[in-house]
């Protein structure tokens, strides 16, 4: 996304750059957040076995249930059908179900859809369907969620648009992204620090990226009042990986100490920024914020840098797709 950024700030766009806002900028509600997960049952599903995804995911459920946190989770049903697996795979489903959470559709196979064509995007959309309808129906719930992989919604504005249709005519709602501090790139370095038995190096990194996500929270707090003059109800981007699994609870208290708290997805859409005019496009997929904020014209500049040697680390590694 930042590429994107610069791109159009070269090309003459007037940007915005953060200002000093005080910590009371936020509404007299205080702030709230809805948590989401993507890339289930796993993001690194093609390097884990069914009993390790179902023991990261038996950590991550009883952490938010525990805490009586809220959460989400998007599917992308191809990762369920390793050989000789699958039951496992499904059980780490039915584990977020079982905890009063809801499920999400992410497409089959993680399809972009800057990359492809609307019709083979449509199809992986429906061929996702058919398992989560399934789960979700054991515990009455119907499938109303759909989170765009990689964030992409569109080379161009007919796409878009025609994509936005056929979802709604499914019966889906859009899930946002305001708040991400790209766990997925700090994953695979924690989990082969894991792999390591170096302790020291995890306890790095996690520190690293509880930095990285206070110092983006920072900024996406700042940006929303800069573009409507008041934080909304935030919705973050998370994965299901070890290190959300084992360390979930420090981002919550990170967010708590914050002034946040935990509310579902459909109470934070609710929110009247979700209406705001969009109509962003563009190779790289990028958060609700950052398209308000190029659709007013003012693309935003500044963001935190992240870490560049866990960057360096994960490019080194095969990682999972954020």
């Amino acid at each position: 996304m930042k590429r994107a950024i610069a791109i159009l700030c070269a090309i003459g766009a007037v940007c915005i750059a953060p200002v000093a806002i005080t910590a009371k900028a936020y509404s007299a509600r205080g702030r709230e957040v809805a948590l989401t997960f993507d890339d289930l049952p796993a993001g690194a599903a093609d390097y884990m076995t069914g009993q390790e995804i179902d023991d990261m995911t038996a950590r991550l459920v009883g952490t938010l249930k525990e805490q009586g946190i809220p959460a989400v989770g998007f599917v992308n049903a191809k990762k369920l059908y390793k050989w000789g697996e699958v039951d496992e795979r499904i059980k780490a489903l039915q584990m977020w179900l079982d905890a009063g959470f809801e499920l999400g559709n992410h497409t089959f196979s993680h399809m972009s859809l800057n990359r492809n064509t609307l019709e083979e995007w449509e199809d992986d959309v429906v061929e996702g369907e058919p398992v989560l309808k399934m789960l979700l129906a054991e515990h009455n719930m119907k499938l109303r969620y759909f989170r765009h992989p990689y964030l992409d919604t569109g080379r161009d504005l007919r796409t878009r648009r025609e994509a936005e249709e056929f979802l709604v005519q499914r019966g889906y709602r859009i899930a946002p992204v305001t708040l991400d501090a790209w766990d997925w790139m700090f994953a695979p370095v924690y989990d082969e620090a894991k792999k390591r038995g170096n302790t020291a190096d995890e306890k790095l990194i996690v520190a690293a990226y509880l930095k990285y996500s206070n110092e983006m929270f920072d900024y996406d707090e700042k940006l929303s009042v800069q573009i409507m003059g008041y934080e909304p109800k935030q919705v973050i981007l998370l994965h299901g990986n070890n290190l959300e699994a084992e360390h979930i609870g420090e981002l919550a208290d990170l967010s708590r100490k914050r002034g946040y708290k935990f509310i579902s997805l459909g109470d934070a859409l609710g929110d009247e920024a979700y209406g705001l005019p969009d109509t962003y496009v563009g190779e790289e997929g990028t958060g609700w914020l950052e398209r308000w904020a190029i659709t007013q014209g003012h693309p935003p500049m500044g963001e935190p840098e992240f870490p560049p040697d866990i960057m360096q680390r994960a490019q080194g590694l095969r990682h999972p797709q954020p």
